[in-house]
């Protein structure tokens, strides 16, 4: 069957944060259909768009109280079905964020089920009785302290949250809490969405034996990673997930699955598989630990990087299909990320990176924001900070004896923040995102880095994503950069050169990542498909400029 996934280019957009049309402050439905215009012009095929959800927005959105109904800040359930006429309209297809790993404690079932033990809901839920007057286990949650909140008003029982208290995990153990979700999710189909992104969908299992870790903070409490993660048994709900769902659909499906060891791939998307692709967190979570702590920072080079990346390729390519990208919602910007010297972050690098991902052997996804070359923001306070994470990660790191100016320090580095600030439409107040102030700071850098400014500009990053697209969906390059072999080529460390080959072409990618001049031997004869700036060849060798991105035919 032909997996039409593979020709999209995706653009991913937090709502909250794209553009406010009802004078809130805060992004809507509206505001997506009403930029649809500039993303056909970006030349984009799909937008995936994070939790519209009825939700209390703890964790903005990733907690939702009722799956069938949209969030007032965003709109109504007739305002996406709007969004999906006109966005087919301009032959544009939506996905949307399926979340059910967990739900909000405001949800009906969660309501019901900790408000009455005999509740058919309760079996919905994890719930367990304390051991020893303590949790039932020692693990701690994503967001920092036990998995396991206390039941109001029953005097030894818990439940499980492998996030916020406020999200409390459902029980993929129970076929009846399956089916209701099953229901939910062809729902959605059935309005005639493409598909999903499905999050944090290998928590979905977790370890029976209900043990106790090893503890490795001074919280007294261990990682629930161990044990709710990729737990062996996994497959048996995914098998299930996918037959009754997916596979009636064929839609697309994306996997947001963090820590997949590669010789467990081929159950998230080997032929048996549930997901049509996956996001590999590998190389983007170089500079966090093992914990996914964002303290202290890990010292990564470029060399561990390319190995990391290129292994990526090379393992998911046995496989199945991956979904490549930069930044999303989870992470900081990318120029930010990865270029150190804060002079180095030009349009020109920024111009490289999208480059290096764009023509990889997967579905590439560009993040609202990242196709003008977006930066993070430099906050000077914990209290400009919105986001769940980031708040969790600032107390750790002063738990664990760091001060407030490093705890600072961390969190401006990698505060999920950095992408979920407004998008900045033009340099006037409020960045054409809202006419009033918004729900979360302006980014500081938003003079300079705006649509307006580039839109019309040829040498903006706009224009050369523009390109970077239009290339890859070119009818004349296009099989080869979805169906074409991957193979990386062995060069500096701050060169990362790779080729993509058909049958009948061979694409040459190359990408110096670093502020000064160096050369690429080449003895064949070549076109210039695409580069950052002019290509310059001397004695059989590409002088390749600082930060320049060059893709060949050869």
């Amino acid at each position: 069957m032909y997996e039409w996934w593979k020709d999209e280019v995706v653009y991913q957009i937090y709502p909250r944060s794209f553009k406010d049309s009802n004078h809130d402050g805060i992004g809507d439905i509206q505001g997506i259909i009403e930029k649809l215009d500039y993303l056909k012009e970006l030349g984009i095929t799909m937008i995936w768009i994070c939790p519209v959800y009825k939700s209390p927005m703890d964790d903005n959105g990733y907690d939702i109280s009722d799956y069938y109904d949209i969030n007032e800040e965003f709109g109504t359930l007739d305002d996406i079905d709007e969004l999906i006429k006109e966005a087919k309209k301009r032959d544009i297809k939506l996905i949307m964020d399926l979340v059910i790993n967990h739900t909000s404690d405001e949800h009906l079932w969660f309501k019901d089920a900790i408000s009455n033990p005999n509740s058919p809901y309760r079996n919905y839920y994890i719930f367990k009785e304390g051991k020893d007057g303590q949790a039932p286990t020692n693990w701690r949650s994503v967001f920092g302290g036990s998995v396991w909140e206390k039941v109001p008003h029953e005097e030894n029982m818990y439940y499980f949250h492998a996030f916020s208290k406020k999200q409390p995990d459902l029980n993929w153990e129970n076929p009846i809490m399956r089916k209701d979700i099953y229901k939910m999710i062809n729902w959605w189909l059935e309005k005639g969405i493409a598909g999903f992104r499905v999050d944090a969908i290998n928590f979905i299992k977790k370890n029976q034996e209900w043990c106790d870790g090893p503890v490795d903070g001074i919280d007294g409490l261990c990682n629930c990673f161990d044990y709710s993660r990729n737990i062996p048994g996994i497959e048996v709900f995914f098998k299930e997930l996918r037959e009754e769902t997916f596979d009636k659909y064929h839609c697309m499906t994306v996997a947001e699955a963090v820590g997949v060891p590669y010789d467990q791939l081929d159950l998230f998307i080997g032929k048996n598989g549930c997901f049509t692709m996956m996001f590999d967190f590998n190389y983007s979570h170089i500079d966090i630990t093992k914990n996914e702590d964002w303290f202290p920072p890990q010292p990564w080079t470029f060399k561990e990087y390319k190995e990391k990346l290129f292994s990526s390729q090379k393992e998911i390519a046995k496989t199945g299909w991956s979904a490549s990208f930069l930044e999303n919602h989870d992470m900081p910007r990318s120029m930010s990320r990865l270029i150190r010297n804060k002079e180095e972050r030009t349009p020109k690098t920024a111009k490289l990176l999208g480059q290096l991902f764009m023509f990889l052997q997967a579905t590439p996804f560009v993040y609202q924001g990242e196709e003008i070359g977006f930066l993070n923001n430099e906050r000077q306070s914990i209290d400009e900070f919105d986001d769940l994470n980031t708040h969790a990660q600032y107390q750790r790191a002063l738990n664990e004896g760091y001060s407030e100016k490093e705890a600072l320090a961390f969190i401006n580095r990698r505060s999920r923040d950095n992408t979920r600030s407004p998008m900045c439409w033009n340099d006037q107040k409020f960045a054409g995102f809202s006419d009033v102030k918004p729900w979360l700071g302006i980014n500081e850098h938003y003079k300079d880095i705006n649509v307006e400014a580039q839109i019309n500009n040829p040498d903006s990053v706009f224009s050369f994503y523009q390109q970077l697209i239009a290339l890859r969906q070119n009818p004349l390059y296009h099989h080869t950069f979805v169906d074409g072999e991957f193979m990386p080529i062995d060069t500096e460390e701050h060169v990362i050169a790779y080729i993509r080959k058909s049958d009948s072409q061979t694409i040459l990618c190359i990408h110096n990542i670093q502020n000064k001049k160096t050369t690429y031997p080449i003895q064949q004869d070549f076109k210039v498909l695409l580069s950052n700036e002019d290509v310059i060849l001397e004695d059989n060798k590409i002088v390749l400029g600082a930060y320049q991105a060059i893709t060949l035919l050869l």
